[in-house]
């Protein structure tokens, strides 16, 4: 246990999942602390390039907070069928965090890597690792908040969490902003302290596959 986050499928360990027979353009994994804006970012992102990419909608058995829709910010489901669906294989990276499962399921992917397009999925840093172990191959994007002081800050100013849920996730932020400096672990880190610019940066990593989508798709 590291952070509050608990990892349960040791079979996905053992083995690496296979996507080298889609398609592709290269995939990309958003990662980052509740709070840091990432979920800001990849929203703006696919509004201003409309079908360039796809989000991997992932699974998650906590209820759907107000204004959140089934399919489409999550597949909520229960945590019988979540187990099932691990214990089977089904997923490429799974955690439990604050009494919560979520995970991206191998069929998410897909459904988007079909598509031709970019396939953003949006992981904690342990998920990170897990992707690692695949041969799916992305691009690895950490956001970052300018300081833990910003961070709780922007979480309080949500009003969607309890205090012992919010202290629950401060925790496992400063894990993920510890563990985001590691060599090798992401291809960039951004300090989201400005929007503007944290977005003009996040669109400059991408360039080179947007623009390999537009002629494709030209």
């Amino acid at each position: 246990m590291r952070g509050g986050v608990i990892w349960t499928d040791s079979d996905l360990l053992q083995r690496k999942t296979s996507f080298r027979a889609m398609s592709r353009p290269r995939p990309v994994v958003l990662s980052g602390p509740s709070g840091a804006g990432k979920s800001t970012l990849m929203k703006r992102l696919m509004k201003e390039h409309e079908g360039l990419f796809g989000f991997s909608v992932s699974h998650t058995t906590r209820n759907p907070r107000p204004g959140e829709e089934d399919g489409k910010d999550y597949h909520y489901t229960s945590r019988e069928a979540m187990q099932k669906g691990i214990d089977n294989g089904d997923f490429i990276e799974n955690a439990e965090f604050s009494g919560n499962m979520y995970g991206t399921s191998k069929s998410a992917v897909e459904d988007v890597l079909a598509k031709n397009v970019i396939c953003i999925l949006d992981v904690d840093i342990q998920g990170v690792r897990r992707i690692k172990d695949t041969d799916l191959n992305p691009i690895y994007i950490s956001v970052q908040p300018p300081s833990m002081e910003i961070l709780e800050k922007r979480l309080r100013d949500r009003q969607t969490e309890t205090e012992e849920s919010l202290q629950k996730r401060l925790d496992a932020a400063r894990t993920d902003m510890e563990l985001s400096k590691e060599d090798g672990l992401f291809d960039v880190v951004i300090i989201n302290d400005d929007l503007e610019r944290a977005y003009e940066e996040l669109k400059d990593v991408l360039s080179e596959e947007i623009k390999n989508v537009q002629e494709a798709q030209s």
